[in-house]
């Protein structure tokens, strides 16, 4: 068995509110660097800054309709000049506010993308199972099923991750986080406790792949993404 823990940070942002939400503080900044940021072109297609657009398609494609409800992403922000997130989470929202659809953006260390979307019918507790359809990590093969659990209101939010191979868990990941304003205050906190918070997610997770090979882990060479 092997386990490991870190601290993390991530960013609640409104997609229809990027205006807003770069007036919010001195030290974030949207599509400009800053001590903090959120890039759109970090997200969706990478190439189209309509971030909106890409995510309504892709509820629609799941027969997900938000009726023009709000769409906030939960995400690593980017860190000065570094920004790698391993997840982001859409959160599709109908008109009255309730939840109603989520999108797992899934990202490798590969440059790769892919993601799962699912609807939810409980706005507190949702558990989604499918498919594993693309390449995370070189110690398991694309195989097996992702059980993802979320809970998210105003006040927090959490995740869990588990692949299931029939009804044996082999991996488990989570996220466990409680909200508080983005102001300057919050931000230079962060930067002080935190000073390489973005570039320390991806050193902890080459250091933990290290780790596991020399503790003799199987190594599965990365696949084609379908």
């Amino acid at each position: 068995m092997h386990r490991f823990k870190y601290g993390l940070a991530l960013i609640d942002i409104d997609v229809d509110r990027l205006d807003e939400a770069t007036a919010q503080s001195a030290l974030f900044g949207v599509d400009k660097s800053n001590l903090f940021s959120f890039n759109r072109s970090d997200h969706g297609e990478r190439k189209s800054k309509d971030l909106r657009l890409w995510a309504d398609r892709h509820f629609e494609g799941a027969g997900i309709e938000l009726n023009g409800g709000a769409v906030r992403l939960v995400t690593f922000p980017r860190h000065a000049f570094y920004k790698f997130a391993p997840i982001s989470i859409w959160l599709g929202h109908d008109p009255q506010g309730n939840l109603a659809g989520v999108l797992y953006e899934v990202n490798n260390t590969f440059g790769e993308t892919h993601t799962y979307v699912a609807s939810t019918p409980n706005t507190s507790r949702n558990r989604h199972i499918g498919d594993k359809q693309f390449h995370v990590s070189p110690f398991f093969d694309i195989s097996g099923k992702y059980q993802f659990t979320l809970r998210y209101d105003a006040n927090q939010f959490s995740l869990i991750v588990a692949t299931m191979h029939g009804d044996k868990q082999t991996h488990m990941a989570s996220i466990k986080t409680k909200a508080q304003n983005a102001t300057n205050g919050a931000f230079a906190k962060l930067a002080i406790r935190r000073p390489i918070s973005s570039l320390g997610v991806t050193f902890a997770i080459h250091w933990q792949a290290l780790r596991l090979l020399l503790k003799g882990a199987k190594y599965h060479s990365k696949p084609k993404q379908s």
